[in-house]
């Protein structure tokens, strides 16, 4: 494995390998922030079995934290992350500096992304996905890659950066992967080392609520409506009292369009103008000082039979 942090120098051994792997070979990228966990080995695992030469990024990028946020004091361990990307048969591992990805900063210009990226965490987080459209878009141009892989715990991540793959003709294939959970059902994160082992306890919560958004779905789709479902998710919640819901919402999938209010969900899907086949319910909710997300995706055909 190579462990570089020049664009340039990424790019020649980018150029290398593809011609020593022949005409067809395809390149995988894996953007992230680093401070890698399991959750992060299976877009790894999954982008080896597809590509001959897989690259991953590690940059903790200061344009998507606000003024308020924690990008001081994001979690970074260099070696373990080295250690991982080498065990995941990773070809290339691209660690550049603040000043290596924006040599003019704050930079002059960047991608605005329009309302995917106003609701669920955009509406709390101004510009943050702004500021993830644009330096996924500058290591997409950087490294050209065939394939890039994406874990579904953040969804809207993925909508808006196939939104921007869309919008701008970019010739990558996005790939969601599943989210990696712990034996008791809690999403994997980086984040989750800000946690004690009560708020970690406490924050199974989320997991259950997600479960009991599909059984509410399988009894009330013909009846129940929007404000009922997102009402009684938020009750469950709550009954953590340390728990503080940042949103609890329920979205056509992956345009993230809201459903029409005051009528059983079954019907304001078939009256929906979206193209979306799927349902999501996503959650946001702190634990202590900790805001941690998670959801949960229903394919339309599978839980609605008219669709």
């Amino acid at each position: 494995m190579q462990i570089i942090s020049k664009i340039d120098e990424l790019r020649a051994a980018i150029k290398e390998l593809r011609n020593r792997s022949g005409p067809s070979s395809s390149v995988g990228l894996i953007p992230t922030m680093g401070y890698l966990h399991s959750g992060h080995a299976s877009l790894l695992h999954k982008a080896r079995s597809e590509d001959h030469v897989v690259v991953l990024s590690i940059f903790v990028n200061p344009l998507q934290f606000g003024p308020n946020e924690d990008f001081d004091r994001y979690p970074r361990d260099q070696d373990r992350d080295i250690q991982l990307a080498r065990d995941a048969g990773v070809d290339l591992l691209f660690m550049p500096s603040v000043q290596e990805m924006y040599p003019e900063y704050p930079l002059a210009s960047q991608v605005t992304v329009g309302s995917i990226a106003s609701r669920l965490c955009g509406a709390s987080r101004p510009g943050h996905f702004d500021g993830v459209a644009t330096v996924v878009l500058k290591l997409f141009q950087i490294v050209q890659p065939n394939h890039a892989y994406f874990g579904m715990k953040d969804a809207q991540q993925v909508a808006v950066i196939s939104q921007v793959v869309r919008d701008f003709n970019v010739p990558v294939k996005i790939v969601p992967c599943p989210t990696i959970r712990e034996n008791n059902g809690l999403a994997l994160s980086s984040r989750n080392v800000y946690l004690s082992d009560e708020e970690k306890e406490q924050a199974v919560v989320l997991s259950r609520t997600l479960e009991e958004a599909g059984k509410w779905l399988d009894r009330e789709k013909e009846r129940g409506n929007v404000e009922e479902l997102e009402n009684r998710l938020r009750l469950l919640i709550e009954t953590i009292p340390s728990a503080k819901v940042d949103y609890v919402s329920v979205l056509t999938y992956p345009s993230l369009l809201p459903l029409k209010a005051g009528i059983p969900i079954s019907e304001a899907i078939a009256i929906s103008r979206s193209t979306d086949n799927q349902l999501l319910v996503a959650l946001a909710v702190k634990f202590g000082t900790t805001r941690l997300i998670d959801n949960r995706i229903f394919h339309l055909s599978e839980v609605f039979s008219h669709v």
